[in-house]
């Protein structure tokens, strides 16, 4: 694919006179882990338990929302009304006990080579994710070693995605500006959280969803896969520096 022409009409759509990403943030769920799966049948357990009306497709959609969120949205759709710092707290837990109980996930293929390049690079990698889920955070050291020194995660914000809050978080801890970053997601609200952000938001199709939801969320550019993604990295990352 040659990446001259999506680059440009990024910079001029944004007004940057040029890139210089020298930081990458990163999605986890669905993006690091191949963990939605496992997020999506904990949540529908406790949702079964709760007597709130969801699917499976409704936590895909929603991945990238604070647990909090997340469960406001239940709250409000079954009950019509707001979920209170109790009921937060109480579903979540169910919630998170659900997925500790559920067999490892495994590292989402092509992701480390994905890391690994942007490392190369000379990037720093910056954790972003909406979760709060610290049986998998805490992997992060041994999954992708040196990678993950910071970490924006539920608890660092007051809004998750697609708010670019997350993201903007992010970037202060890497002291870089939009310009200077890029952004690396699986999910709708997550793409539009790193557009918000002015980040070049690459969309990763890793789950149910295809690839052109990404797309319409905003992602600059838009990969079937993350084997894929892996393989295309190394020129992008050129590509885009000056």
């Amino acid at each position: 694919m040659n990446y001259n022409d999506i680059i440009r009409r990024f910079m001029h759509g944004h007004g940057y006179s040029r890139l210089q990403p020298l930081a990458a943030l990163f999605d986890m769920d669905g993006t690091l882990y191949d963990s939605m799966p496992h997020h999506a049948r904990a949540w529908m357990s406790m949702c079964e338990e709760a007597g709130f009306e969801a699917t499976p497709m409704d936590f895909f959609m929603a991945e990238g929302r604070t647990g909090a969120d997340t469960i406001e949205m239940l709250m409000m759709r079954s009950r019509g009304q707001h979920a209170t710092p109790a009921d937060v707290e109480h579903y979540y837990s169910i919630k998170s006990a659900n997925f500790r109980r559920m067999p490892p996930v495994d590292l989402m293929p092509g992701a480390p080579q994905v890391v690994q390049a942007c490392m190369d690079a000379g990037m720093a990698t910056v954790l972003v994710t909406g979760s709060g889920q610290t049986s998998l955070i805490e992997r992060l050291a041994a999954d992708y070693p040196g990678a993950f020194a910071l970490k924006v995660s539920a608890r660092e914000v007051a809004h998750g995605k697609p708010s670019p809050e997350p993201y903007i978080k992010a970037m202060q801890m890497a002291r870089v500006e939009p310009w200077q970053a890029i952004v690396v997601e699986n999910a709708p609200l997550g793409v539009r959280s790193g557009v918000a952000a002015g980040v070049f938001t690459i969309g990763v199709a890793t789950g149910p969803m295809p690839a052109q939801v990404l797309a319409e969320a905003g992602a600059t550019v838009v990969f079937d896969s993350m084997p894929a993604c892996a393989q295309a990295m190394p020129e992008l990352l050129r590509s885009l520096m000056p």
